[in-house]
């Protein structure tokens, strides 16, 4: 239950959101704009920091939330813009942003601190909050903008169908562990970070992230190509559902950490930006990266 309400409500809600996100996801997907695609990236990004910082300002856990604000929308938009303006050829560049990026949040964050004066742990805790909040979203959660240039293919946004199949799977994994779970789960997996999670679920989505993954990709071989086979495609399933309920569950430490529910109330049934995108966090990089140094 949540906040009186059954799990067909629950269920209802959450399944209304998704087709809408779908719904999103598709528009953007067929107008093949570089920008239209940033854009929506840029916007989750942005919106999931605001929520995490919120969290952060509710709590009162000591960070530097106006600070990292500023620092997390400037990077987001500059990652943005380089990518929709450049294409692939601002990968070099972006490496550079990259670097500069974290050394300047580490760098200034020590600064900021400066300050004020020594509380006990609380200013090595505001320092490593800061860093953490910049590391964890904009940072890692860039790397979705990053993969619709990673093909070597035609096209203004020649990574389209490699960041739908990547969004599938992932999203697919979030959706089979879910309906598997709410069905016939009853071995709680982990119940001290998340009591719903049980191990029915957790291999029911394995089993939809398969699914997902071999289906789009048996329809679109030829413009997922860049996945280099079936081997290449079945073991990024089951690495990438795996990472989607690491993800999930990271962001299940930090609420529980913080004493909230949910990220925010923006989608009925998941909650806010950070809990649509949190396990997408996770898997992007490992997409990017794997695409890069395997095959």
């Amino acid at each position: 239950m949540s906040d009186g309400k059954s799990k067909a409500q629950v269920f209802a809600a959450r399944l209304f959101s998704t087709v809408l996100l779908f719904g999103i996801v598709g528009g953007t997907f067929v107008s093949m704009n570089p920008w239209a695609y940033l854009a929506l990236v840029a916007f989750l990004s942005i919106a999931a920091s605001m929520e995490l910082y919120r969290m952060i300002g509710i709590s009162g856990l000591p960070s530097q939330i106006r600070w990292g604000r500023v620092v997390s929308i400037g990077y987001t938009l500059l990652v943005a813009y380089l990518l929709a303006s450049m294409g692939s050829g601002a990968f070099d560049l972006l490496g550079a942003v990259d670097g500069t990026a974290i050394a300047l949040v580490v760098l200034s964050s020590f600064i900021f601190q400066l300050r004020e004066p020594i509380d006990g742990k609380k200013p090595l805790i505001a320092v490593a909050s800061t860093v953490l909040s910049f590391l964890y979203i904009p940072f890692l959660f860039s790397f979705l903008g990053r993969i619709l240039f990673v093909p070597e293919c035609e096209g203004a946004v020649p990574g389209a169908w490699l960041l739908l199949w990547l969004v599938c799977v992932t999203k697919f994994t979030d959706i089979g562990a879910y309906c598997t779970g709410s069905l016939i789960g009853k071995h709680k997996m982990i119940p001290h970070i998340s009591p719903g999670k049980t191990w029915q679920g957790f291999f029911g989505a394995i089993v939809w992230a398969m699914g997902i993954g071999c289906g789009l990709y048996a329809w679109q071989q030829e413009a997922l190509a860049v996945l280099g086979g079936w081997g290449h495609v079945v073991g990024l399933c089951i690495l990438l559902s795996l990472l989607t309920v690491v993800g999930d569950l990271a962001e299940s430490v930090i609420k529980r950490s913080l004493e909230v529910k949910d990220s925010g109330n923006t989608l009925p049934g998941i909650g806010g930006a950070l809990d649509l995108i949190d396990s997408l966090c996770f898997t992007a990089p490992a997409l990017y990266f794997y695409l890069h140094w395997v095959i």
